[in-house]
């Protein structure tokens, strides 16, 4: 039996991904629920970002003590998706962040989610350094947006716009770029294994 395949589900980082589930509704009812008290903002910015942090973490953790389990790769992008995708409807639910650009980081999100797995028979679609920047700007973005622009400065304003504009484009490109990965791999694999070509 392979190293990995005895790491237990019972470890840090699952437990890490499991309470970033838990905190997602938490954080939708914070910041939904007490929408014009900016203190509660604050707050509900603050859940969202220890959300974050754990997931800084516990990828760390797993790769640094060999703790990879199928349970970890299989909710740790969903619970990241599902954080920052409430975080985006939340603020269009509130009117402070157009649905059209919610609508479409989340079709892209969830599309390119989706992607992975039905592509999964042509080779594995590894997360690119685009991919991991754009992660970065949505949250800080979002990290921005969330304790309510109308409670703050006008610059903060400008600045959190600047870093949107940034993560909605790179969320765009970067979906592009998936989904030509994806065709240079099933071509790839179809070259290499023409009898399959035949019959798909």
């Amino acid at each position: 039996m392979s190293e990995q395949a005895k790491v237990s589900n019972w470890n840090v980082p699952n437990v890490l991904t499991a309470l970033r589930v838990v905190m997602v509704p938490v954080f939708a009812w914070v910041l939904l629920a007490h929408a014009q008290d900016p203190a509660m903002r604050w707050i509900a910015t603050a859940v969202f970002l220890i959300a974050i942090a754990t997931d800084a973490l516990d990828g760390r953790i797993a790769r640094k003590y060999n703790l990879i389990t199928d349970f970890g790769k299989l909710w740790d992008p969903i619970a990241d998706k599902a954080l920052t995708g409430m975080a985006f409807v939340g603020l269009s639910i509130l009117h402070e962040l157009p649905w059209w650009i919610t609508g479409i980081i989340l079709v892209r999100e969830w599309g390119i989610t989706a992607l992975r797995w039905v592509i999964i028979k042509y080779g594995v679609m590894a997360a690119n350094r685009g991919g991991k920047l754009k992660t970065v700007m949505q949250s800080v973005a979002l990290a921005l947006f969330l304790p309510g622009l109308q409670f703050l400065p006008a610059f903060w304003g400008v600045i959190a716009w600047i870093c949107m504009i940034v993560a909605f484009a790179l969320t765009v490109l970067t979906g592009v770029d998936y989904l030509r990965e994806a065709y240079r791999l099933r071509r790839t694999y179809l070259a290499a294994h023409p009898e399959e070509g035949a019959h798909s």
